[in-house]
């Protein structure tokens, strides 16, 4: 059987605080018997003390016991008398004693009585001589007693011998108990009824936002990436609101990426397949001759198709982070150098003037891969190649700031505006200016030149040239 959260919280605090309210019930009524058996203890004691006393005063008055022996009507008065809390004789008592010998005490009670656990002292004392036999008394019930000596004039005349078991309360203080068991019962009954109100309120309380994050993943799982979660407190369910909504807008906006690489790529594979299809319709109805012309113009579509799925594979695997890099000390102005030599035909063919600055006091070394470098770097000066104008340069800078290196390629016009300067390392961005479509490329050498950055701890960014072109920022760690 299925049970929500809001149930098992609501289970969970009323179980705690009944079982805290049971706790503090048996602990107080434990802690109250405890202290109220001590106290009427300590009365006990009080009144036999006062009964000693008063039987020493007694026997002062005739120096014997004689006057005392079979007048039980006087033993039962001296009794009565050493009770301050009773002034009246139990008359049921009184004729019972009566009719029994007039040594023996205390009297036999009928059955009920018999069996109370709490007695009066009057009926639990017996007298006894200084050679302990008995004046008042039974004798079977001797062996039990516990004694109290009688002294007169530094000399024990007699003892007062207590029968075993637990001393009556009086009826105040039977009351008394009777009202602190009936209010600690119903103190607790209340305390669990108001616990369970309280489990209730709190299960509901807790309950609603973890419902709310229940359906609100319910949703996200179906693909409605716009759902969002209110955030109504600081605490940890209002953190796990906003990681909530942050990992949701994650979602999403990898969602809108994902569903623009689906579009932009099948957008760039469609331009160059319905070419190729064209051309080749063309020659097979006999419209198109097949000349060498006509194959060169199908091998630069095939070519076209090759660098995208080309980029596109070298993209997916620097995401993956699955980009084979053998790093080791490397200089990487003589990479560059390397890179600029092998181009340097195509930038003369295009009449672009390429300006290298050292800056460097002394040749550093990074810590990198020379494939990967140079795949860095021929990137960035093919994008120079294709978008700068035709007699324009490209002026690059090589500086160090403390432990970092400081590469800029700066170009000449066109220029790229401000608006568009942090969307140049996006998949598939190209500015829709005079940086267009129109000069080639897929919009992903940037972005894998974004990846290759990272995975050598740098930082790479764009920025206006002061040329009047696009400028490339890249810091990379020095190897000390």
């Amino acid at each position: 059987m299925h049970k929500s959260i809001r149930f098992k919280l609501f289970l969970t605090f009323l179980l705690t605080t009944s079982l805290i309210v049971s706790g503090m019930y048996v602990f107080m009524r434990w802690s109250l018997d405890r202290g109220f058996n001590a106290f009427i203890e300590k009365r006990q004691q009080e009144r036999i003390g006062a009964l000693v006393e008063g039987l020493s005063e007694y026997y002062a008055g005739d120096q014997d016991w004689l006057a005392l022996t079979g007048n039980k009507r006087k033993w039962m008065e001296l009794l009565w008398q050493a009770n301050e809390y009773r002034h009246y004789r139990p008359a049921q008592w009184f004729k019972q004693a009566l009719s029994e010998p007039p040594d023996v005490w205390p009297p036999a009670l009928p059955e009920p009585q018999a069996r109370w656990r709490f007695k009066p002292l009057e009926l639990s004392v017996m007298l006894l001589r200084a050679d302990k036999s008995i004046i008042f008394g039974r004798r079977e019930s001797l062996q039990q007693l516990t004694l109290y000596p009688i002294r007169y004039q530094q000399q024990t005349v007699g003892f007062l011998g207590v029968l075993p078991g637990k001393p009556v309360n009086q009826p105040l203080e039977l009351q008394f108990m009777e009202r602190q068991s009936q209010a600690f019962i119903w103190i607790a009954v209340f305390m669990v009824l108001l616990s369970a109100g309280l489990a209730l309120l709190l299960a509901y309380t807790l309950g609603r936002p973890l419902k709310r994050i229940t359906a609100a993943a319910k949703a996200l799982a179906v693909g409605s990436y716009d759902t969002r979660l209110p955030v109504e407190s600081s605490d940890e369910l209002g953190q796990l609101a906003r990681d909530f909504n942050e990992m949701a807008a994650a979602l999403e906006q990898s969602e809108q990426t994902r569903r623009r690489w689906v579009a932009d790529i099948s957008h760039e594979l469609r331009t160059p397949l319905a070419v190729l299809r064209g051309e080749l319709e063309a020659l097979q109805d006999g419209i198109r001759p097949l000349t060498r012309n006509a194959v060169d113009s199908l091998m630069n579509d095939v070519m076209r198709l090759h660098r995208l799925t080309d980029d596109l594979y070298q993209l997916s695997l620097s995401d993956q982070g699955a980009l084979s890099y053998r790093k080791t000390l490397v200089d990487p102005v003589a990479v560059l150098k390397q890179d600029l030599a092998a181009l340097a035909p195509e930038f003369d063919s295009k009449q672009l003037r390429v300006h290298l600055a050292d800056k460097l006091a002394a040749a550093a070394k990074i810590h990198a891969d020379p494939d990967r470098l140079s795949q860095l770097y021929r990137n960035l000066l093919n994008n120079s190649l294709n978008y700068t104008d035709r007699s324009g340069q490209l002026a690059i800078t090589v500086s160090r700031q403390g432990n970092r290196l400081i590469m800029v390629f700066a170009d000449s016009g066109p220029g790229v505006t401000e608006q568009e300067l942090p969307r140049l390392f996006d998949r598939f961005y190209r500015v829709e200016s005079s940086r267009s479509r129109h000069h080639g490329g897929a919009g992903l050498g940037l972005a894998i030149c974004s990846n290759i950055v990272q995975a050598h701890n740098g930082t790479i960014k764009a920025q206006a040239s002061q040329l009047g072109g696009l400028a490339i920022h890249i810091e990379l760690p020095i190897e000390s």
